[in-house]
């Protein structure tokens, strides 16, 4: 089967934040033809119909504040689950599905934002994290979270801080994650810095995330070749 990623960019401020780039050099790696629409700018997201995986990125916007741009994207997610595609969304991406799937009274504002190298303990077994540690140490930066996810969805990893890390849509190739793992140490580093020039907002967490020391499990590599594997599979 020829695998095709589409990759629905959240990023609002493009030339600070760049998810796209992170994700796209592992699905690169692994041999596969990837097409990216920034969703916020209001480009054009495509048919599905030339794609086996949908790709969900983070944003620097707030799902709890919903913009017009939203109802499109949750629109897609809908499409693709309809179509069983495999999905995999990552922090605002994450909760970005559950608000599509399951409605906006499941993600909220964090009583606990996590920034910073946070532990993930798992909680159910899955074919996602098979290769993982637990628990699993991977960078994190955000201010919502996910909250209950109804059924189906099934909670496979959380945090301290954070009750639902990682979830997964029943038994169906849908899955997100909370934190940051496309963003290796050094880049983890980097973004917490330029976001230390531009916050408006909780500058002492990211000054004490960037002076705490680091703990990375680099399994991301990993989780591509598995979330790859189940669209093709399928």
């Amino acid at each position: 089967m020829h695998l095709r990623v589409l990759i629905l960019d959240n990023a609002v401020h493009r030339f600070l934040f760049r998810p796209p780039w992170h994700w796209r050099a592992y699905l690169r790696e692994a041999g596969v033809d990837v097409d990216v629409v920034n969703v916020p700018s209001g480009q054009t997201i495509p048919s599905l119909d030339a794609y086996t995986h949908l790709l969900v990125t983070g944003s620097e916007a707030s799902i709890v504040e919903p913009s017009p741009w939203f109802e499109r994207e949750a629109a897609t997610i809908q499409d693709a689950a309809d179509r069983e595609l495999t999905v995999l969304g990552s922090c605002f991406g994450h909760q970005m599905l559950v608000y599509a799937l399951s409605g906006s009274d499941y993600v909220r504002q964090s009583p606990s934002p996590e920034i910073g190298w946070i532990a993930l303990q798992k909680c159910d077994d899955d074919e996602l994290l098979a290769d993982a540690p637990d628990p699993w140490h991977t960078f994190s930066y955000h201010f919502d979270e996910v909250v209950d996810p109804p059924p189906p969805w099934r909670v496979l990893a959380r945090s301290r801080g954070c009750p639902v890390q990682v979830i997964r849509y029943g038994d169906g190739p849908i899955w997100g994650i909370q934190a940051h793992p496309e963003l290796p140490l050094a880049k983890a580093r980097f973004f917490l810095a330029v976001y230390l020039l531009f916050a408006r907002r909780d500058r002492r967490r990211l000054v004490s995330a960037m002076r705490k020391p680091s703990h990375e499990d680099r399994i991301t590599g990993t989780v591509v070749t598995r979330f790859l594997a189940a669209g093709r599979d399928g």
